[in-house]
């Protein structure tokens, strides 16, 4: 079975500091659906809390109270800089299992090359955690979005599939990351699409 490690910041929450040192995390959109998809696969964390003292047992904390029952494994939750491939390496060895069966979800493509060389699958958004284990690739997608509907109806369509957009350059013109699926279903909903190259470990295009 896969087991997903998931950055915290700008991945899975934001996160705001507190005046007693705590952390409050604010799950970002459509995270916790797709935590709730994938129940049966084990979770763990990879993110660096900082410095301060007893920041890890504090992340932990506010990790536990934002998504009650989805990381349940101690022994998956990973804290430290990411600044090279030990972590990763660390995170694949408290599997028991080979790097292969190790997807890494975050939003950092230095972070992803990281994980990679450790011989991790990437995800670089949690929506994107079922192609990794499913081993399909995400891809940088432009799509034009025509004047009826615009904005809000691309929206509506990447919620309920496996999109999600990255950037506006105009109201007519955005760049978002889509597996194959997603890029159906953008099609099926009337939207023109031009698909170019994989996401991997790349920053985004320019639309």
């Amino acid at each position: 079975m896969t087991t997903l490690f998931f950055d915290i910041g700008a991945t899975l929450a934001d996160g705001v500091r507190e005046p007693d040192g705590s952390w409050l995390l604010t799950p970002l959109p459509r995270v916790s659906q797709v935590l709730d998809a994938l129940a049966v696969e084990p979770k763990g964390i990879i993110s660096n809390p900082g410095t301060e003292q007893d920041a890890a047992e504090r992340l932990t904390v506010a990790l536990h109270a934002a998504f009650p029952g989805r990381f349940t494994d101690d022994r998956l939750l990973h804290f430290g800089p990411k600044d090279s491939r030990a972590i990763f390496d660390d995170a694949v060895a408290s599997t028991g299992g080979p790097a292969d069966d190790c997807v890494f979800v975050g939003e950092a493509p230095a972070e992803r090359a990281f994980a990679r060389t450790a011989g991790m699958r990437l995800a670089p958004h949690p929506v994107f955690a079922r192609a990794a284990i499913e081993d399909r690739p995400v891809f940088w997608t432009s799509i034009d979005v025509p004047e009826v509907g615009g904005l809000g109806v691309l929206k509506s369509v990447a919620n309920g599939t496996e999109a999600v957009p990255s950037r506006t350059s105009s109201p007519h013109l955005v760049l978002a990351m889509a597996t194959g699926l997603g890029v159906e279903a953008l099609r099926q909903a009337g939207f023109t699409t031009e698909v170019r190259e994989r996401v991997e470990n790349t920053a985004a295009l320019s639309p």
